[in-house]
């Protein structure tokens, strides 16, 4: 809303500079005065009645006071000015670089010099949270335009075969539906997906205390029936790992990583093992399993979204849409805990979730 105009920050600083210089001249006067008046004798004394008395003392003093008054308040009012000015400068430059901000511009920093007192300690703070704001606007920016193009794809598709059944009454309607059905179920899972990623990024869940090996049991189990049709070994081995976070995501982290290590594996035959333990104040998810080699240069680039790691995860049926890695990031940066991906020498990869653990007198509560 629309507030008045009023006196600047400066002048105010301005005017009370001088106000006290004023007052504090003022009262050294007439302690001065005071204690002139007191020993000085009210009529003249001694010879030729010339010696000094309160009525000289006021004519000469009285009008050397009042000029002394009138510096003290020029002097204060520019003193005042100039000093205010000084003091606010570095308070300008953050309301610049605020104002730059407000219009888009995020790439400006203040970068305050000097040494650390509360001004430095306000710019160093902005500048830090332009950096966040900046580097979260290029990731939505970069994960819109790819969550555009995917979500894209599935229309486009059911788009095609509404018109080719339009165009052709004839065609089996019963493959129409068949495939519109697959197309769908795709779109719904990309949604979600994204959903989930947006709810994981804003750290919006409530904390409590989550066991990961029970994490881990439930999404192996979860998984089991896709792994035996796939005549995969899947082994969920360690101990407790207690973590404060949210167990529906954490489940969701634990579910990305096992079905990613089902999906990316050997035909047949292969293996995968889901191990959790505690070490001191850290809790450790690791997710290993057989596969093709994944090239080094590719795992930095598999938690990004829309990635996927090989020619095959684009027809397999249990693929997903290309969030599994980026939802786990997300999930494990909103708990405060660290992703490391690693290929493994034989083929297939390595994962391994750190995450804070429970302090020991909580642990041995539960």
């Amino acid at each position: 809303m629309p507030r008045r105009p009023g006196l600047s920050v400066r002048l105010k600083l301005t005017l009370s500079y001088a106000a006290f210089l004023a007052v504090a001249g003022a009262l050294l006067l007439a302690v001065v005065w005071g204690f002139l008046l007191r020993y000085v004798p009210d009529t003249p004394q001694g010879l030729l009645g010339i010696s000094p008395n309160r009525y000289l003392l006021v004519r000469t003093f009285a009008p050397a006071a009042a000029v002394a008054m009138a510096f003290l308040l020029v002097f204060g009012l520019v003193g005042g000015w100039i000093l205010a000015g000084r003091m606010l400068a570095p308070l300008t430059r953050i309301t610049d670089a605020a104002r730059l901000a407000g219009n888009g511009s995020l790439s400006h920093r203040i970068r305050m010099t000097g040494r650390q007192d509360e001004f430095r300690e306000l710019s160093d703070t902005f500048d830090s949270m332009l950096d966040q704001l900046e580097s979260h606007v290029a990731e939505q920016q970069r994960f819109a335009a790819n969550a555009s193009h995917e979500l894209r794809t599935p229309l486009a598709i059911s788009r095609t075969l509404l018109d080719v059944a339009r165009k052709d009454p004839t065609r089996d309607r019963t493959e129409l539906i068949e495939r519109l059905d697959v197309v769908n179920t795709r779109a719904i899972d990309l949604t979600e997906a994204l959903l989930l990623l947006s709810r994981s990024d804003r750290g919006a869940f409530t904390r409590a205390n989550v066991d990961l090996s029970l994490i881990a049991e439930e999404a192996a189990e979860t998984l089991l029936p896709l792994a035996e049709q796939r005549r995969i070994t899947l082994d969920v081995t360690g101990g407790a790992a207690r973590t404060s976070g949210s167990a529906e995501l954490l489940l969701r982290m634990a579910t990305n990583l096992v079905q990613n290590a089902v999906v990316h594996n050997l035909p047949t035959g292969g293996t995968v093992t889901v191990h959790t333990e505690a070490y001191g104040d850290t809790s450790v998810l690791r997710v290993e399993n057989t596969g093709r080699p994944v090239p080094a240069d590719l795992v930095p680039t598999l938690t990004e979204p829309f990635q996927r790691g090989t020619e095959r995860a684009r027809t397999d049926e249990h693929a997903g849409v290309g969030l599994g890695l980026a939802i786990v990031e997300s999930i494990v940066r909103a708990h405060d805990g660290t992703l490391d991906l690693a290929p493994r020498p034989d083929g297939g990869l390595l994962v391994t979730v750190r995450l804070p653990g429970m302090p020991s007198a909580t642990r041995e509560a539960h």
